[in-house]
């Protein structure tokens, strides 16, 4: 069976995520650790007795994610055969370390240096995100695209589902002009910025040559990327297609929708919650679906 293995990204947090994986075993608590002596701070306290304000700071939101994620792939052992891999958004870094592409300690590194890059560019320009649901790609794109102010499609996650990102005045209009257009609903987000638009390019410049100093190895297995949901083995492509990503849109129907085409027949996901198992079953109602267990 072609097994694609999923890797969730921003807002899959909870309170008390991955206590059950420090407690699991030595290796596991070993990298929760080295995750601690890494970060300079212990996150593993914020994560498991921390409250959901402390885990929605995008420092601790993105690495906690990750450190979920990479340790429960890591945790599987032999029963982690992907045929291929994907993550979404900050998923990716996620995918590409539990793939073999990227060591853990440089993906927690990229991670931490995303967080607080894009932490910044927030702070330079007040911005925001909104989901708009009940209308064709094609109608959110056209719409987005009569703003003047700065406003796109940023998160692609399921037909019917499209997160936009921009300046607050731009979302407003846009929201504005979307539901005239028969949106069932255009919904702002509670979130510090707007990810995944060209407002992200200070993060991307900061961020880029972290990236292209860290060693990218060939993957196990194909990654399909966010930017334009292909899939990928080559270092280079690899390399350069995360550095798009912060100002890139998510594809991650597209995603999916490739993934099938190339003979995926289960997804599992592997990280805190089950969003990206909801957004296949969106995509294809007959794909299967599942939570990445230890055996």
């Amino acid at each position: 069976m072609k097994t694609a293995y999923i890797f969730p990204g921003q807002g899959a947090q909870f309170v008390g995520m991955g206590e059950d994986l420090y407690n699991l075993n030595d290796d596991t608590r070993a990298l929760f650790e080295k995750a601690n002596d890494l970060l300079g701070f212990r996150i593993t306290d914020i994560m498991f007795q921390g409250t959901g304000e402390d885990l929605k700071q995008t420092k601790v939101t993105q690495p906690a994610i990750f450190l979920h994620s990479v340790i429960l792939a890591n945790a599987m052992g032999d029963n982690f055969q992907p045929t291929m891999v994907a993550g979404h958004s900050l998923g990716e870094f996620s995918a590409l370390v539990a793939a073999g592409a990227l060591s853990f300690e440089d993906g927690l590194k990229l991670v931490a240096q995303r967080a607080n890059a894009m932490q910044k560019a927030c702070e330079l320009e007040p911005s925001t995100m909104a989901a708009i649901l009940g209308l064709d790609d094609e109608i959110v794109e056209r719409i987005c695209a009569q703003v003047e102010e700065v406003v796109v499609p940023a998160n692609y996650n399921c037909p019917g589902q499209l997160v936009i990102s921009g300046s607050i005045e731009g979302i407003d209009k846009a929201c504005a002009l979307l539901t005239e257009a028969g949106a069932r609903r255009a919904m702002k987000l509670n979130v510090g910025g707007a990810f995944h638009s060209p407002l992200m390019e200070p993060a991307k410049v900061e961020l880029q040559a972290a990236i292209e100093a860290t060693e990218i190895k060939v993957p196990i297995c194909p990654i399909y990327q966010n930017v334009d949901a292909k899939s990928y083995t080559d270092p280079v492509q690899i390399k350069a297609n995360l550095i798009s990503q912060l100002t890139g849109a998510v594809r991650w129907t597209q995603t999916v929708q490739h993934m099938l085409a190339d003979g995926a027949e289960h997804f599992v996901e592997v990280g805190p919650g089950n969003v990206l198992q909801g957004l296949v079953k969106k995509v294809d109602r007959q794909a299967q679906t599942s939570a990445a267990e230890i055996s």
